[in-house]
């Protein structure tokens, strides 16, 4: 089976690419929706993700990391002093999930405005109004556009 593509979002000021390089490998814990943790379900070792800065000035592209782990519990959801503590999961029935994942490479910081003007992009789900999923799926294009059009910025900045 082929390798999936994922976008994975972050608040720079919480957890950055840098600090997952820094780290080596993170859990990608604290995810509360249903979607994104269903997409989290359908990862496998070896998927390819691009790792985005969001709630930053501005938002943007930031690396490429990859899942090294499938999804299993996030037992930050069992931790009543946890931010993401779920009094309704139960052990014997977790609701959410992690998957952990490494860096890959880093790449050019490619703002969302620059993405926008990608035409390889103009259906990706990251582009789209209104959406604030943390995790969602890329098509295999729309990945490789992302990092060829990080490349090509590289070079020019």
């Amino acid at each position: 089976m082929a390798a999936a593509y994922w976008l994975f979002k972050s608040e720079p000021d919480v957890f950055s690419y840098d600090d997952l390089a820094r780290k080596g490998s993170e859990g990608w814990d604290g995810v509360r929706n249903y979607m994104a943790r269903n997409y989290m379900r359908a990862m496998k070792v070896g998927d390819q993700a691009i790792f985005y800065h969001s709630q930053a000035t501005p938002p943007g592209v930031a690396g490429v990391c990859k899942v090294i782990k499938t999804a299993e519990p996030d037992m930050s959801q069992f931790d009543p002093k946890s931010k993401y503590f779920d009094a309704g999961s139960k052990r014997t029935d977790p609701r959410w999930d992690l998957v952990t994942v490494a860096p890959v490479k880093k790449l050019a910081f490619v703002s969302l405005e620059e993405l926008r003007s990608v035409p390889e992009l103009i259906e990706c789900r990251l582009l789209a109004k209104g959406n604030r999923l943390s995790v969602m799926p890329l098509t295999a294009p729309e990945f490789k556009a992302i990092v060829a059009f990080s490349q090509k910025a590289g070079r020019r900045g």
